[in-house]
């Protein structure tokens, strides 16, 4: 069967039911994390077990209603991903994920998933591709963020897993959504810019209920990375650790609550393997319980990496008239 590159030391290809012990070593290695979130995993005990996991995806490819893709990494089973339904009369798919620790951190799943993703557009003419997770799935939930797709809502309670009823998210794109190969280029990097200030943004909005995942930054940056706040005489430069760590706290400690923040006016340059964006934004929330607005400037920087476009620097100054709260949460863009 086929094997795709993903990666310089990467593979996906079918997961296929002879593979059912290689499969069980690996999930047997992934239990503690993959188990939580989906069903199969603990369903997946023995050999025989493990062998009609696979089977049951073996005969959805069969009929043209799902399959199932390992990811191996250096040789070794790591992850994968696969098409939980598969409709091509209604136009209508859904993807999902899951990886061991071994894999983690090297964009493997971002790139399985759109592999899925542009198969099932540009070759099967597929409308709508879906990303169904349990709302506490804080990675799953990153992963959709970082493929584009949109959160659609809710469904309240609505898959019982080990006595409790779980709600679930539910994301999308849409074909004329999704980039295609024929686009031009310089647009097509422009979306990828925007995307990934998308999915910076995102990490930080707590409106509604949502809870942020601040971990997405590592995904969207090089690992050395700097974020910058001009807030005085001299300006507070940050790592990723150093500056993930406290907002999150303050997104999730109940200090800043309904955050969002949009922008109002960018500009983008892209100069081959590098490029800069500056933007003008505002921002709102309740800290401590009362309510803030603000605004300010930022610029970004991004370079293009062996992994695909990444931000490298971003340095904001707020508005001097905004509430010096403002100082300790995150200025951030949206894409245009």
């Amino acid at each position: 069967m086929f094997t795709l590159p993903i990666g310089d030391r990467a593979r996906l290809r079918p997961l296929e039911p002879w593979r059912a012990q290689e499969f069980l070593a690996h999930i047997d290695r992934a239990r503690d994390t993959v188990d939580p979130w989906i069903p199969w995993a603990t369903f997946s005990t023995d050999l025989p077990s493990a062998t009609a996991t696979l089977q049951r995806y073996a005969d959805r490819l069969a009929t043209d209603a799902g399959g199932i893709f390992g990811i191996w990494l250096d040789g070794t089973l790591v992850g994968g991903v696969m098409f939980t339904r598969f409709d091509s009369t209604s136009g209508v798919c859904e993807i999902g994920c899951w990886l061991e620790k071994a894999g983690e951190g090297r964009g493997l799943v971002n790139r399985a998933c759109r592999t899925l993703i542009d198969w099932a557009f540009t070759e099967r003419g597929m409308s709508r591709v879906e990303w169904w997770a349990a709302a506490g799935n804080t990675r799953s939930i990153g992963a959709a963020r970082r493929l584009g797709m949109t959160r659609d809502g809710v469904l309240r309670r609505h898959s019982p897993y080990r006595g409790v009823r779980h709600d679930i998210e539910v994301w999308s794109v849409l074909s004329e959504e999704w980039p295609t190969a024929g686009e031009d280029t310089a647009s097509g990097v422009q979306a990828e810019l925007d995307r990934l200030m998308g999915v910076f943004v995102g990490a930080f909005t707590n409106t509604g209920g949502t809870r942020p995942d601040l971990g997405v930054i590592r995904d969207v940056f090089i690992p050395e990375g700097r974020i910058i706040a001009n807030v005085g005489s001299e300006p507070v430069i940050h790592d990723l650790d150093a500056f993930i760590e406290p907002r999150q706290k303050m997104l999730t400690d109940g200090t800043l609550t309904e955050f969002s923040e949009w922008e109002v006016a960018a500009r983008t340059e892209i100069f081959g393997s590098i490029a800069h964006r500056f933007s003008e934004y505002r921002k709102s929330g309740y800290h401590n319980g009362e309510w803030f607005e603000g605004s300010g400037h930022k610029t970004t920087q991004y370079l293009l990496t062996p992994e695909g476009w990444r931000m490298s620097s971003l340095a904001w100054d707020d508005a001097p008239s905004t509430p010096a709260v403002t100082v300790t949460t995150p200025a951030v863009t949206v894409t245009e």
